[in-house]
């Protein structure tokens, strides 16, 4: 046979996981020109782009733009997708082993980090990652329910996916209207019974983790004040000490915090209270084992010896009434079946994208990872793409040395066979397309970017595939 990476024996390259870090590995190894590569995409859902479909906030359409870019990676002739194909119950890494040269797992971080507080547990108390996938029509989570009967709500956390919970909480219907949000979610929403929304920092407006445009827009809300107490707006010393090499983005969310708490509530149907130098020690429920209240501890920061602030809880404590409440504390990575994985950071065991050998600390021949699930949850979007892009130059190197796996069926057509003859109602990118087409079309029609289709059995009679069960 040919030399890998000829046009007749290309290096073939399988991705396991569809979102960002996927497509910009596969955009990467395209632009190498002297090897001729191949990359078969794989995902459990029937749809493309991950947490850019079913993470990133309905009212941020903008943002769900980069997914042109995606297209256009797919539309290749090398590049091939197999949706609604999972990695362990479908098909197993090592039949990938006999089919691929190099195998990257881009699976993300799917559950949330546990707040181990009295009360956690308690009924209405949520990760706020099953709230965001939830309204964003997950098929997975599109049966939860959120007792949205509640007028008081918290969420935990002061970080861009806090803010998005706290934001689609406050938004109007007419707001969400404009949105791909998921028709259930809307009519939930629209019905919502919400009136004042909690945001809990447990350090100061200088350390807050969202980004200035997320800020700003939590002054924009047609229909909730936004309220900031002014004591917590202010700078502790040691936060005013630590601005001489605060970057453009801290001091302008620093700004728009301090704008927030001068300002005079409107008078608007809610109210959304961000809290700074507070941590949650207990919720506290009913008989009902409901939770009807959250008890907050006064923080004040201190500085670790590497300089780093740290908050410390103070014997000042309050209550607030809530009865519903979102955890947004980060992201958590699950583990693959059959790759090595880090429990306590919640990735997989890497350096540099090579995955290691947890018993010798050495990479395991031919397999890698990119994204969320190789350096934990952190960054944007954009994050993934130099992530990525080191992934790929460590595939590349290891190519060049002659370090691949030595798969007994590379051909094409024989991954093809395999997953028609293990998952028969598998997705192409041009299924994705069609369905795509039938979203946008169906949201044209009520004046939306979208109408999203959020159960897999309908997606697969829409393509004329019958769902196996």
């Amino acid at each position: 046979m040919s030399q890998i990476g000829s046009d007749t024996n290309p290096l073939r390259v399988a991705i396991v996981g569809a979102g960002p870090a996927g497509f910009y590995t596969a955009e990467r190894l395209f632009k190498e020109k002297n090897v001729h590569i191949t990359v078969d995409m794989y995902d459990r859902l029937p749809t493309p782009f991950g947490l850019v479909r079913n993470g990133v906030a309905p009212d941020h359409q903008k943002i769900k733009s980069v997914t042109k870019v995606f297209d256009r990676l797919a539309a290749k002739p090398e590049f091939r997708f197999f949706g609604n194909v999972e990695l362990g119950s479908d098909i197993t890494v090592a039949e990938l082993r006999q089919y691929y040269h190099q195998i990257v797992y881009t699976t993300g971080a799917q559950t949330d980090r546990y707040l181990d507080i009295p009360g956690m547990d308690l009924q209405n108390s949520h990760p706020a990652t099953e709230f965001v996938a939830w309204y964003n029509g997950h098929p997975d989570f599109r049966n939860y329910e959120f007792d949205l009967s509640q007028e008081s709500v918290a969420v935990i956390g002061v970080g861009n996916v806090a803010v998005d919970v706290a934001r689609i909480l406050c938004r109007t219907r007419e707001e969400l209207l404009e949105t791909d949000i998921a028709d259930y979610a809307l009519e939930a929403l629209s019905n919502s019974n919400v009136k004042e929304v909690y945001m809990i920092g447990r350090r100061g407006p200088a350390q807050a983790a969202f980004t200035p445009p997320e800020a700003k827009e939590l002054g924009e809300l047609a229909g909730a004040d936004t309220i900031v107490l002014p004591e917590e707006a202010e700078l502790d010393p040691l936060s005013q000490a630590s601005l001489a090499g605060a970057d453009r983005g801290t001091m302008r969310n620093i700004e728009i915090i301090q704008e927030l708490a001068e300002r005079e509530p409107a008078g608007k149907p809610k109210r959304l209270i961000l809290r700074f130098l507070v941590s949650p020690t207990e919720l506290i429920g009913n008989e009902a084992g409901q939770v009807v209240a959250m008890r907050m501890a006064k923080n004040e920061l201190t500085q670790t010896e590497s300089g780093t602030l740290r908050s410390r809880t103070t014997d000042q404590v309050e209550e607030i009434p809530v009865g519903l409440v979102f955890r947004s504390i980060g992201y958590m990575g699950v583990p693959l079946p059959d790759v090595p994985f880090h429990e306590r950071w919640g990735v997989i065991l890497n350096e540099k994208g090579r995955v290691l050998n947890p018993g010798t600390d050495e990479p395991v021949l031919g397999e890698y990872t990119a994204g969320w699930i190789k350096r934990g949850p952190s960054g944007v979007i954009g994050t993934n793409k130099p992530d990525a892009a080191e992934t790929a130059e460590c595939m590349l190197e290891d190519f060049a040395a002659g370090k691949t796996l030595n798969p007994a069926h590379p051909e094409l057509e024989a991954a093809t066979q395999l997953v028609q003859q293990k998952k028969p109602t598998y997705v192409s990118y041009e299924d994705w397309l069609r369905l795509d087409e039938l979203e946008t079309a169906a949201g044209a029609e009520q004046g939306r970017p979208r109408v999203k289709f959020t159960e897999v059995d309908k997606m697969l009679a829409a393509l004329g595939k019958t769902a196996v069960h």
